[in-house]
């Protein structure tokens, strides 16, 4: 098998509040290229566009027992989602439903009862998503912005202000493109580089690494030193950018 270096796509469809609000932020931040989904047709053509994806199905929601089951047997079946790992998230408890689709159906990603809270669902959910390597070799996510205008940086140099367009960005650091930009050696330590994130903003430190092609640098942020809201300013940035990206992809 090859290896996974670039890590799975992780869709929940139809995802509780909770799940959505907190669970999510949570793989996020902890490394998982995470979506959201509200319409299981649109999950199947997704599922058959990134074949080695893992998607947690909420059976609360959506369709009665008999169509999820259906549902679930043809993702399973169906050549071009056969490679796809699914697991199941549900408020209900009966030991029949749990044991159709844990033995009849093997869904490798598990049966996660969230009545058990967020914390014990979360915990369960990573270690399927680990036991998968949903990783991959990647530590951090990093979301493509080049196309958002409202993504952009600004530092201070030895004499003026130099203003980029922020390319990508991951919870270390980002790409921007400067039409003008100084002088810098390697490894220049810049302070209180500033970040506009669609409309939020971020002060940080930031080492300058070096340039990636003409007129485009990249900058590791101080994250040690970093707030830690506006850590998590960021992390919304990447989350709401990919899910974006998911949505707007016509299948």
């Amino acid at each position: 098998m090859e290896e996974n270096t670039d890590g799975r796509k992780i869709f929940i469809l139809y995802p509780h509040s909770v799940i959505q609000d907190e669970l999510l932020d949570f793989l996020i931040m902890a490394g998982f290229e995470a979506y959201v989904l509200h319409d299981h047709k649109r999950a199947i053509a997704l599922l058959k566009r990134f074949p080695c994806s893992i998607m947690f199905v909420n059976i609360d929601q959506g369709m009665n027992e008999k169509e999820w089951e259906a549902y679930i047997r043809a993702i399973q079946e169906h050549p071009a989602t056969k490679e796809c790992k699914l697991g199941i998230l549900s408020y209900n408890t009966d030991q029949k439903l749990m044991q159709k689709y844990l033995m009849d159906l093997a869904v490798p990603c598990g049966y996660i009862q969230l009545k058990l809270g967020v914390k014990a669902s979360t915990k369960i959910m990573v270690s399927a998503l680990e036991a998968n390597e949903a990783r991959g070799r990647r530590k951090y996510i990093r979301a493509m912005c080049e196309k958002d205008s409202n993504a952009t940086v600004n530092l201070k140099g030895p004499t003026s202000l130099y203003y980029g367009n922020i390319l990508d960005i991951s919870a270390v650091g980002i790409a921007a493109h400067f039409d003008t930009f100084a002088d810098f050696p390697p490894n220049t330590r810049l302070r209180e580089v500033q970040l506009k994130l669609r409309g939020a903003l971020v002060l940080t430190d930031a080492v300058l690494v070096g340039k990636r092609e003409d007129n485009v640098w990249v900058l590791l942020f101080d994250i040690e030193r970093m707030n830690p809201d506006h850590k998590l300013v960021i992390h919304h940035f990447i989350k709401h950018t990919l899910q974006r990206y998911m949505d707007n992809i016509k299948v």
